[in-house]
């Protein structure tokens, strides 16, 4: 109640019209609201509608966030929108956090305007893209039915030290929960690499990248995983916590 500070963020999504949808992102940003004295409010932007707005849009759509999240998802409907969000924060320096899918989707858009594979995608969206930078787990691809064999629940992350989100976890060691089934192409790490993206985390013994940040950026940071689980009224996540401290710092 007595906070003096105040933030917008947008959520960038396609279910913005059934809230509860993204519950848990809500929750998260209210428990930053008490640690940090902030008063968090939230633009919903329907990713879907942008689309059909046409190439522009986007910059209205943002006009007076602080921040934007690109949150969980599944299938193609609305990815397109998101990209063009996600394009906007890169190369405007607006804070960016993408969670899960919003994570795979930044890789994409990296791909296509940074590394120059214009038709970069997730085999998820297209099945025949020439370029695939977000595919199947290696552990998905013989499997012929879905069911429930996602990478589920809690597991830990390898922190790269000096990084942004080891700094953040003052470790170099994390433990979170995930619910994915695609992950960054190992092949494309190192075209993503040379252009200076830094994948900050990664599983233990394998080449499946969990954490992905640009470090000239303001803040522009992905998970793989989903910060929003592990955060608490009186604990809030310390990567939400981070985001939010980013977005209260206006440009000078």
């Amino acid at each position: 109640k007595g906070a003096k500070k105040q933030v917008i963020i947008g959520i960038t999504g396609k279910y913005v019209s059934i809230r509860d949808s993204y519950a848990s992102i809500l929750n998260a940003l209210e428990h930053c609201e008490g640690n940090l004295g902030v008063r968090i409010g939230v633009k919903w932007i329907d990713t879907t509608e942008l689309e059909k707005k046409g190439p522009g849009a986007v910059v209205g759509e943002l006009s007076g966030v602080d921040g934007i999240i690109v949150p969980g998802g599944f299938g193609s409907r609305g990815t397109a929108g998101k990209i063009e969000c996600i394009k906007y924060a890169r190369e405007n320096n607006l804070p960016y956090f993408g969670l899960c899918y919003g994570f795979q989707l930044a890789l994409i858009e990296f791909a296509r305007n940074v590394c120059g594979l214009s038709d970069a995608n997730s085999t998820e969206i297209d099945p025949s893209t020439i370029y695939p930078v977000v595919d199947l787990l290696p552990e998905q691809l013989k499997k012929e039915g879905f069911g429930g064999n996602m990478r589920l629940g809690g597991r830990e992350v390898e922190l790269k030290k000096d990084s942004l989100a080891s700094k953040i976890y003052g470790d170099t060691k994390a433990f979170e929960r995930f619910r994915h089934r695609f992950e960054c192409n190992p092949e494309y790490i190192f075209a993503f690499e040379e252009k200076g993206l830094v994948f900050s985390g990664k599983a233990p013994n394998q080449p499946i990248m969990q954490v992905l940040e640009l470090p000239t950026h303001k803040f522009f940071l992905g998970t793989q995983f989903h910060p929003e689980f592990t955060s608490r009224p009186l604990a809030p996540n310390p990567l939400f916590k981070a985001f939010i401290e980013a977005c209260l710092k206006k440009p000078a």
